[in-house]
């Protein structure tokens, strides 16, 4: 096979799995026309029409799904092999993909990858933060990193951070008008602030629980945003209640900038875990990363 025509397969196959010239040429480092070219070439040379474009979408046709159906086992197993002889290098090498949680990347994988990317120079991680899940799968993830309640269940995970609390806190000056609710009820009397979280699809309902019952409030207030740091500032700034995960407000909590409010209405749960496939074979690289995050209980 020549090399040309390796390109053009892989070419096609990103625009497939991706549905988009956009994504795929980003994906492959090249440009948008140069992408077409290269699909337009290969459906020259097969005399099949690969794929359906509009101009909103792109999309396989049937003979052009059956070509991804038979490219997308051979690349993942060409991508496997080259896996298994990177463990022949004298050093561990190789780039690690990993999408996470903003919190999550400031407070756990960056300061392990501190400690290990000096010590193995030759391994590279990328981290891409996004607010929701995705499929960490389709967009070829080595891993991902969430909170334990939200890993799919077919998944592998691996606990990498300690036991999180819901934390509903305001500052001292929005108390000092406003008399600190006693039960999650008492939030109907105040002005509280909400998040949109994609990963819930919409406002997000605060959770609370006690002596085993549970409890889901929806609030109303001034103020609703898509990111918890805005949320946790507005609070600060006296401007109502939030409620949000207590590792972001550790710093708040320990300088009196924001109290904590509801705190037996608010029991821990698993914190935040890496995850990844069963059937996915990792690079030597992969492992080092896994061992540098991995929790140890009270300590890395």
């Amino acid at each position: 096979m020549r090399r040309e025509d390796l390109s053009e397969l892989m070419s096609f196959l990103a625009v497939a799995d991706e549905r988009s010239f956009t994504r795929a040429a980003a994906k492959l480092g090249t440009s948008q026309s140069a992408l077409s070219h290269t699909i337009s070439r290969l459906e020259e040379r097969l005399g099949l029409r690969l794929l359906m474009r509009t101009t909103r979408s792109v999309a396989p046709t049937d003979a052009g799904e059956r070509l991804a159906e038979t490219l997308r086992p051979a690349f993942a197993d060409i991508e496997a092999r080259l896996v298994d002889l990177t463990s022949l290098r004298a050093r561990p090498a190789g780039v690690v993909r990993i999408n996470t949680s903003e919190q999550a990347a400031k407070l756990i994988i960056m300061p392990a990858l501190e400690r290990l990317l000096p010590e193995f120079p030759d391994i590279q991680v990328e981290l891409e933060i996004e607010p929701g899940l995705v499929d960490i799968v389709a967009e070829r993830f080595d891993a991902g990193v969430r909170l334990g309640e939200q890993v799919a269940r077919d998944m592998i995970a691996v606990r990498i951070g300690p036991d999180i609390r819901m934390a509903a806190v305001a500052s001292p000056a929005y108390l000092a008008d406003h008399p600190a609710p006693r039960t999650p009820h008492d939030l109907a009397r105040h002005a509280c602030i909400n998040l949109r979280l994609a990963t819930y699809g919409d406002l997000y309902a605060w959770e609370f629980e006690k002596g085993g019952r549970e409890l889901k409030v929806r609030v109303e207030g001034p103020l609703t945003f898509n990111r918890s740091t805005f949320a946790v500032e507005a609070a600060c700034k006296g401007l109502g209640i939030a409620c949000v995960p207590d590792d972001h407000v550790g710093d708040e909590l320990a300088d009196g900038r924001l109290v904590r409010l509801l705190g037996d209405w608010c029991p821990p749960f698993a914190g935040y875990h890496l995850y990844y496939p069963s059937r996915k074979q990792h690079s030597p690289a992969f492992a080092l990363v896994l061992e540098a995050l991995r929790w140890r209980g009270t300590g890395r």
